[in-house]
């Protein structure tokens, strides 16, 4: 039934329980696991010349070393978690709207299910940016599993 699993992280609290289900799923199913982890363009646009963002756009993070650790992490910490089973991983970076990103990533990779917190951000981020899991549950048609912070689905 899936053959390919979809968890877009941040790296946070929720993001983590999200993985959770993720690998239950894909240890059902022997799935391969797909983690993706998106610069937010917009978010990292503030402040940025032109070039830098085109940089950032292929994937040259220049002195934004911390940005390029942050996004390792979030994807390292999935692909640690799905060794410990015996899982295969996808890892990567993408640059972009992330709600766009993730649809166009899971139609491109013929991903089974997208499976992701209900949340990441918080307060008045969230407020201004909108929720990127509502806006990926309107922009795919793929199935899309989303667990709150709870491990609640």
């Amino acid at each position: 039934m899936y053959d390919h699993i979809l968890i877009p992280t941040d790296g946070s609290n929720v993001a983590e329980v999200a993985v959770d289900h993720a690998i239950d799923l894909a240890r059902k199913y022997d799935a391969t696991l797909h983690a993706l982890y998106v610069v937010d363009i917009d978010a990292v646009n503030l402040g940025l010349g032109t070039e830098q963002v085109d940089r950032i756009r292929q994937g040259h993070f220049g002195d934004m070393e911390e940005l390029e650790e942050k996004a390792n992490a979030a994807t390292g910490a999935v692909a640690d978690a799905a060794a410990e089973h015996g899982l295969d991983v996808v890892e990567d970076v993408r640059v972009g709207r992330p709600h766009s990103v993730i649809a166009d990533y899971a139609e491109a990779n013929d991903i089974d299910i997208v499976v992701m917190g209900s949340h990441g951000r918080s307060g008045v981020k969230r407020a201004l940016l909108g929720s990127v899991t509502e806006r990926v549950l309107r922009s795919t048609h793929r199935p899309v599993l989303v667990v709150d912070e709870h491990g609640e689905d």
